[in-house]
């Protein structure tokens, strides 16, 4: 019975939807959180992501893939843009839609860079720059679970201006830890200079690996593929170490 209940699940999945934005807030200069009224949204997974495509007047038509922001019980679904300078679709999402307008969106999508409010070992999440978006779900999640699970994240940045959920982040949660690395510029008294991510930010910041934590990480390819290979070097599971990252593909 399961198998064949499958397909149908899948096919929901894989269906278009037609959302409308109910609300739009601004996270940073560069990214803002749409708020999106999504009729028979069949739900999702801390972690995952949704395809989004837009059309144009004359028929051309063009999608992307962005992570969902909200914690999988909300009401509304919310995904966090950051604008890329020569995009083509993410200075439209950023900077013109507004309340009351539509775009199509399908999904969710993803099944192995999930968080599950059933997992109880330590989660450490490293983030480059709007890569913190499928972790901050996380993050909502075992909020919204009430989950005591221990949680580290290391939020690596360009400079202070760029944080994004910067009021959320700075009240924090019971047991989520935040440690933030800033790679151009670090604010006044910083205690670290800037620079990119290193092995000992992740020794000194992360969890042990006799701890056995999963590790999310999730940014640009190469700040992922870097940030991977520090955690196996220093001990950590291949296998406990989850990946999710994004490369140029037009914006």
């Amino acid at each position: 019975m399961e198998r064949t209940a499958a397909p149908g699940r899948l096919g929901d999945r894989l269906r278009w939807r037609v959302a409308e934005v109910a609300d739009r807030r601004v996270e940073s200069a560069s990214a803002v959180t749409l708020v999106l009224d999504v009729p028979d949204w069949p739900g999702h997974r801390a972690g995952q992501h949704v395809d989004v495509r837009l059309t144009a007047e004359d028929g051309y038509s063009t999608q992307r893939s962005y992570s969902i922001a909200s914690a999988p019980d909300g009401q509304r679904l919310e995904l966090t843009v950051q604008r890329l300078p020569h995009g083509e679709v993410s200075p439209y999402l950023v900077d013109e839609l507004a309340p009351g307008d539509q775009i199509e969106l399908r999904g969710p999508v993803g099944g192995w860079f999930v968080w599950e409010q059933t997992q109880t070992e330590p989660v450490l999440l490293v983030a480059g720059g709007s890569g913190l978006v499928p972790l901050m779900c996380m993050i909502r999640a075992r909020s919204a679970a009430g989950s005591r699970v221990p949680f580290r994240l290391l939020y690596s940045v360009r400079a202070p201006d760029d944080l994004l959920y910067r009021s959320e982040l700075r009240t924090g949660a019971p047991g989520l830890d935040t440690q933030y690395i800033y790679t151009r510029q670090a604010p006044p008294g910083a205690p670290r200079p800037p620079g990119r991510i290193a092995p000992d930010d992740l020794n000194r910041h992360g969890w042990p690996p006799d701890f056995a934590p999963t590790c999310y990480v999730c940014g640009p390819t190469g700040f992922v593929e870097k940030t991977a290979a520090y955690l196996v070097l220093l001990g950590h599971a291949p296998e406990r170490v989850r990946t999710e990252r994004f490369g140029d593909s037009g914006g």
